[in-house]
């Protein structure tokens, strides 16, 4: 299997490389159109401001890219966010800033009440069990969390999260995927949902 981690330029790239060496895969990680296009599976990382991460996507010319894969792709925490229409990270006199627009719905700021910002640490997630990327793990399961930035629940939602207010732990749409979590950091039950990903 050839699995391509996109190199957005934004990511902690090496702990989601060593998070699938662990299941015996050694991916890529390119920005090369063609090295992008012609992988089984993808992973689009990200860390940081929707903001830098979608300018560092723009420079790239990876906007395009991305947007015609064919192949499953699996976006991780900013990741995720930048598949959805909108973000309101914007950072300027813009209320909100556009992303790739694949799955729908925005990035909202989290509502959480008395909580803190950013939510930090293991929250569960819930789900009704039927979709094969969450194959094998319960309703209920705990994933490791560290955003402010969340997408509202919308038909794309596969799986959601409660802090403060329900929010998409886990989005798909067509070949499409995000997960707000950090799988590479979430032990058991992360490795599970990469090796679910790697055999859809």
């Amino acid at each position: 299997m050839k699995l391509v981690i996109i190199d957005t330029g934004c990511a902690n790239l090496a702990s989601v490389r060593m998070a699938f060496e662990r299941l015996g895969v050694n991916p890529v990680v390119s920005r090369e159109a063609s090295v992008i296009e012609s992988a089984d599976k993808l992973i689009l990382p990200g860390v940081g401001t929707a903001v830098a991460a979608m300018k560092n996507l723009n420079e790239r010319a990876l906007v395009p890219l991305i947007r015609a894969a064919k192949q499953p792709l699996l976006g991780f925490c900013l990741g995720m966010q930048m598949l959805a229409e909108a973000s309101e990270e914007s950072m300027n006199d813009d209320p909100e800033i556009s992303c790739l627009g694949i799955i729908p719905g925005k990035i909202r700021l989290m509502q959480v009440g008395d909580l803190r910002l950013p939510h930090m640490g293991w929250n569960q997630i819930w789900h009704d069990e039927t979709h094969p990327l969450l194959k094998g793990i319960p309703s209920g399961s705990h994933f490791y969390f560290v955003h402010s930035y969340a997408l509202e629940v919308t038909d794309a939602t596969l799986a959601t999260c409660d802090y403060g207010a329900p929010f998409t732990a886990i989005a798909g749409k067509e070949n499409f995927f995000g997960a707000q979590f950090h799988p590479e950091r979430s032990g058991a039950v992360g490795a599970r949902l990469l090796q679910n990903f790697l055999e859809l």
